[in-house]
């Protein structure tokens, strides 16, 4: 498989005729870019910045059915989830695992509440893998969760859902619809919209590295740009009423020994009846999140200081050793793209958390709303609609089937598990550059054998774009993030053919975004930038 950037610039160099164009690299733009790759069309995605970069990157590292959801008697979104989350533990077995999540229990009717509905979760969930729920004793609650407060605990629920890395599935996904023939390109700003008549019939881009423009025609041109798609609508129809709400979750990261122990835990009921999870994450301990309903849209929001008190005193109420600010190591914010009411509200809980299919009157095709756990019936859904509308060829989906890039059965690669089987082709690097096994810095585990990988097998284009969505570890160490930026500069500059002006300039930007990720950032870095798709 070739995942080049001047490879994929080259094809749509060489070819401007299209089957699918689909406008956004997040989880469900990419999940269409396989869907569609798979099924034999002509492919082509682009993405205005790096896959993944807004919201499909900070989630809650879940893939789950959605426990809160079945509180709320949305029993058909809950059992579509649990099919798919049992779908990706089959086919992305080196990025999703089966996680422990432990509910404690104050009451005997909480006891009962959430042992009942569980056992139904269980039901919906048929055979997929995922192990069942059970009661657990105080004697198990604390010897799984050390460090939960045993002030009137009389027990706990245990239950399993999948967690999963989120920007390295999107990854994994752009790779796997280019083994189908895909072209997958970032850094790619969709400027305008083609049409014949009143008909789309293509985008123009411009190459945010090049500045070339690029004229580019479909079949049918598919709005997946999440937060963004009302941008990419008003580009068909400048008049027209918002698609979109967007909702913001906030989260912390922590020092692991907040949450000693493998098992989750899962508060069910916080104090504005939402649900708040403390999830163990590649070696910290993930908090999150919230649900802030929002009237505009960003490529870098940042939480609100009401959601990290909130964040805060919430696991406090549970935790023997209350977080404070000054513990937190990295705090970030993602949108979720809620499909809007047809009336004004401040209450997410009245959003849309199924995905929203709608064809523009030119043919355009917007896809929004959903989760990442659905971003494959969402691709199938949006592909099947192109299909009904006459734009493409009758072909059936096969994405049930198909093994995510980087598949492999339980394998132990150490340090580069999360790499799947690319692990193999990395230790290859190593062996053929015993160098390149050296750290990029003493304090952490990553090899500098990674950062050549990433730029010549998964298109990483800046610091940002390694230690950010690749590595994760601005988003799980926001200050070590920083004293590793110097040597990802050094290496990337020679395998880009850049020069230490472009270094400089790269740890410069670097540098002023892990302040978004500090609670000491200086205001002027910190304040709201308007993006557009």
């Amino acid at each position: 498989m070739v995942f080049s950037r001047s490879a994929f610039i080259a094809r749509i160099e060489e070819k401007s005729d299209w089957d699918v164009i689909i406008i956004g690299g997040g989880a469900t733009g990419l999940g269409t870019a396989v869907d569609a790759a798979t099924r034999g069309y002509k492919t082509l995605l682009l993405e205005q910045s790096d896959f993944a970069k807004g919201t499909s990157s900070r989630s809650t590292k879940l893939v789950h059915g959605g426990v809160r959801y079945l509180a709320q008697g949305d029993i058909a979104l809950v059992y579509e989830a649990l099919h798919e989350r049992g779908l990706l533990l089959k086919n992305a077995p080196h990025l999703v695992k089966d996680q422990e999540f432990i509910i404690p229990c104050y009451s005997v009717f909480s006891k009962f509440k959430y042992r009942i509905g569980l056992k139904f979760y269980d039901l919906l969930a048929g055979r997929s893998g995922f192990k069942k729920s059970s009661f657990l004793s105080v004697a198990k609650v604390l010897e799984a969760i050390p460090g939960l407060k045993p002030d009137g605990l009389i027990g706990g629920i245990s239950y399993s859902d999948g967690q999963f890395d989120d920007a390295r599935l999107a990854l994994n996904l752009a790779q796997t619809s280019a083994e189908y023939g895909g072209v997958i390109l970032n850094y790619m700003k969709v400027v305008g919209l083609i049409k014949n008549g009143n008909s789309l019939s293509g985008v123009e881009v411009i190459d945010k590295e090049t500045d070339k423009r690029y004229s580019l025609n479909a079949k049918i041109v598919i709005n997946a740009t999440g937060v963004f798609v009302d941008d990419i609508l008003k580009m068909d129809k400048p008049t027209g009423n918002p698609m979109v709400r967007p909702s913001q979750g906030a989260h912390v990261v922590l020092d692991r020994s907040f949450l000693k122990g493998e098992s989750a835990l899962m508060i069910p009921k916080t104090s504005d009846g939402r649900v708040l999870f403390a999830v163990p994450w590649h070696g910290k301990v993930l908090v999150g999140t919230t649900d802030t309903p929002l009237n505009e849209h960003s490529l870098e929001p940042r939480p609100l200081d009401e959601e990290i008190d909130f964040i805060l005193n919430t696991a406090g109420k549970y935790l023997t050793r209350v977080p404070v600010k000054a513990d937190i190591l990295a705090a970030f914010a993602g949108l979720r793209p809620l499909a809007a009411p047809g009336k004004d509200t401040n209450s997410t809980k009245e959003i849309s958390r199924s995905h929203k299919l709608i064809v523009s009157d030119s043919g355009m095709i917007t896809i929004t709303g959903g989760k990442w756990t659905t971003y494959r019936r969402m691709a199938m859904d949006v592909v099947n609609k192109a299909i009904e509308l006459g734009k493409l060829q009758t072909k059936a989906c096969s994405t049930q089937n198909v093994r995510i890039h980087g598949y492999t059965p339980q394998m132990d690669y150490g340090d580069l598990g999360l790499y799947g089987a690319d692990a193999i082709e990395i230790n290859k690097l190593i062996n053929e550059n015993p160098a390149l096994a050296e750290k990029l810095h003493p304090d952490f585990k990553y090899q500098k054998a990674e950062v050549i990988w990433m730029v010549r097998n998964e298109m990483a284009r800046t610091i940002e774009d390694v230690l950010s969505r690749r590595m994760r570890l601005l988003f799980l160490d926001a200050r070590g993030a920083l004293s590793l930026a110097p040597a990802v500069a050094r290496m990337m500059e020679v395998e880009l053919g850049k020069d230490e002006q472009w270094s400089a300039l790269q740890i410069h930007e670097f540098s002023n975004l892990v302040g978004q990720y500090l609670l000491h950032a200086p205001k002027e870095k910190t304040s709201k930038m308007k993006a557009t798709a």
